[in-house]
């Protein structure tokens, strides 16, 4: 059975430095146009079909901290029209690892995976990528790819705004070194981090991958609370869950994409 991660609970200590700062009070002032980016979706539309298309594979969708499946929810329709089979993780709001979510996220997978008998992809956003990378490396038998948006797996908790929201609701520490440790290493199989330097939540320097095989960043021009919406994050998102299981490749932006995807 899947543990819960090893967070422990708050407990007296001097605090420590963060690697990285948090993103400037500016660019979290300006997670204000996550709607715009919807809007820039809605228009790309008529594009959409032109997009990679799915094989059917089934894909769970984790929502961000303090966000439920609502928040993914037209991330899911995007999906569902691309020809994919997606799975909410119906847990409701997503207040951390607590008593009995990743064991509940576990069964989830399990039950897919041996409904379908395929594999799954893991599509996590800001803290949902935690839990699916997390899953993937406990279980990479049952899990396909993992894509993150905007997750803080490296650095420290607090180099983002998120931190005191965080362990006020999960009640969990966010500084134990151990646990952060685990927490960088990426999962056994095909991982894509897809983030954005403008991210007024996150520092984008938590959410870039060491080089290793099978494991590679996308850079975005996104907001934190736009990236689910992104046209430019969808697409990088579409092609990677459209990549054969045993003929994995880096996202290559050739041709005028390369004016929309900084190396």
């Amino acid at each position: 059975m899947l543990k819960r991660l090893p967070l422990p609970r708050r407990r007296p200590k001097a605090d420590a430095q963060p690697e990285h700062e948090p993103p400037h009070p500016l660019l979290l002032l300006l997670e204000g146009r996550a709607p715009w980016e919807f809007a820039a979706l809605m228009a790309a539309s008529p594009w959409l079909k032109h997009w990679p298309r799915g094989d059917g594979h089934p894909v769970m969708v984790f929502p961000g901290l303090g966000a439920n499946d609502l928040s993914t929810a037209p991330l899911r329709r995007w999906l569902d029209s691309l020809g994919y089979q997606t799975h909410p993780w119906a847990q409701g709001f997503n207040f951390g690892p607590r008593p009995g979510v990743l064991e509940q996220a576990e069964a989830d997978l399990e039950r897919i995976f041996q409904a379908d008998g395929r594999k799954l992809s893991l599509l996590g956003w800001s803290l949902g990528g935690i839990y699916a990378r997390e899953l993937a490396k406990r279980h990479p038998q049952w899990v396909r790819n993992v894509i993150t948006l905007g997750t803080p797996f490296t650095g420290h908790p607090r180099a983002t705004h998120a931190w005191k929201f965080f362990e006020f609701v999960s009640g969990h520490d966010s500084h134990d070194e151990a646990t952060l440790a685990g927490l960088r290493q990426a999962p056994p199989v095909p991982t894509t981090s897809i983030y954005s330097r403008s991210d007024g939540v996150v520092s984008w320097r938590c959410s870039v991958n060491e080089p290793a095989p099978q494991v590679e960043n996308i850079e975005v021009h996104a907001s934190h609370l736009g990236l689910g919406l992104n046209p430019l994050a969808l697409y990088a998102v579409a092609d990677r869950l459209a990549q054969p299981p045993m003929n994995w490749r880096p996202f290559d932006p050739r041709g005028a994409k390369r004016w929309f995807y900084p190396r």
